[in-house]
């Protein structure tokens, strides 16, 4: 396999843990990270191997090693590098959203579909083992046509405040994620959503139009319906879990967690909590995301999930927050399609 040169923009938690991922994979160099604060960060970006550093990166995307970027930036600059990138030749991995604003959006997923790169998003839960082994099965219809798909996601904790003012609101920064895993196991279009939520465990959280609690019902083109229940606050660990009724049956997908060990005592029974956070239970399906990203590139392959995914998802995340605000459910004429 030809070795792929990568630049990353945006050094922090994420990005970090992306460049250490890529460093694993022996067919890719890492040429460049980009951040503004990456004067502070010299010892770490040395540590890692990474030849260059940049405030400014298009000093990555004009350079004519790099074959791919990985966008770890903040949610404000996305488009603008997406088309800078898609203009300049460069496979892209974007994290999500494209953008706070669905015009925005379709100027990037418009320079995409113009261009010959590959762009695909960072929806990481559609590479975990679980979630694609329920996705297997669905697909040879072992459960016949599904009725009901119940997702719950609760973070261990709120965010700060200040990430609060810019994350876009909890369906796009949290929810959004959900939304591509609803799609992603039923293959259908999502017709209509309802949803209702409060801030009910940070209370400030309100002061900012935002929500920390959420309950949300979806309907798909085929008929089949969904409920996601996301709460910013889940102090036993960081919940994910699945369940799906079909026809011939149910399946479910609980939390993972660090060992299977039940300790059974007169005083009660204990097991081990869920991982505390995302980086805990996803690392792997990390890993995963950006091989296929690798693979995609050096196999000139379509991505598993592409920018059409993350517009269809904003589409969702910002259709929801219409419903709370009018609380009342919201239809799509077209359903959530993207021409491509």
């Amino acid at each position: 396999m030809m070795t792929l040169t990568f630049g990353v923009i945006g050094a922090g938690r994420i990005g970090q843990l992306h460049i250490n991922n890529l460093q694993n994979n022996k067919n890719v160099k890492i040429k460049w990270v980009s951040d503004l604060y990456c004067d502070k960060m010299s010892e770490w970006i040395e540590k890692a191997g990474v030849e260059n550093k940049t405030k400014d990166h298009m000093d990555i995307i004009r350079d004519p090693e790099v074959d791919a970027i990985i966008i770890c930036s903040p949610t404000d600059t996305h488009v603008d590098i997406i088309k800078a990138a898609a203009a300049n030749g460069k496979h892209i991995f974007c994290e999500k959203p494209i953008s706070l604003s669905l015009e925005e959006a379709e100027e990037a997923v418009e320079s995409i579909q113009k261009s010959d790169v590959k762009l695909q998003m960072g929806f990481n839960r559609r590479f975990d083992k679980n979630f694609k082994q329920l996705q297997g099965i669905l697909n040879k219809k072992e459960l016949g046509n599904v009725q009901t798909l119940r997702i719950t996601s609760r973070d261990p904790e709120p965010p700060p405040i200040e990430y609060i003012k810019r994350s876009g609101g909890l369906f796009m920064d949290m929810s959004i994620h959900d939304f591509d895993m609803a799609r992603y196991l039923i293959q259908s279009e999502i017709v209509e959503v309802y949803a209702t939520g409060e801030a009910l465990i940070n209370p400030e959280i309100a002061d900012y139009d935002d929500i920390d609690t959420a309950l949300i019902t979806l309907k798909f083109k085929n008929g089949s319906m969904a409920i996601i229940e996301n709460s910013r606050r889940s102090v036993y660990g960081y919940d994910q879990r699945i369940e799906i009724l079909g026809d011939y049956g149910a399946i479910d997908v609980g939390n993972e967690q660090s060992s299977t060990l039940n300790y059974y005592r007169t005083d009660g029974i204990r097991r081990d909590n869920p991982p505390y956070f995302f980086l805990e239970r996803y690392s792997d399906a990390y890993k995963v995301e950006m091989d296929a990203f690798i693979a995609a590139i050096q196999n000139d392959t379509d991505v598993i999930c592409s920018i059409e995914d993350g517009y269809k998802a904003q589409q969702i995340a910002l259709k929801c927050k219409e419903s709370l605000i009018s609380n009342q459910p919201k239809k799509y004429e077209e359903g959530c399609d993207v021409n491509r």
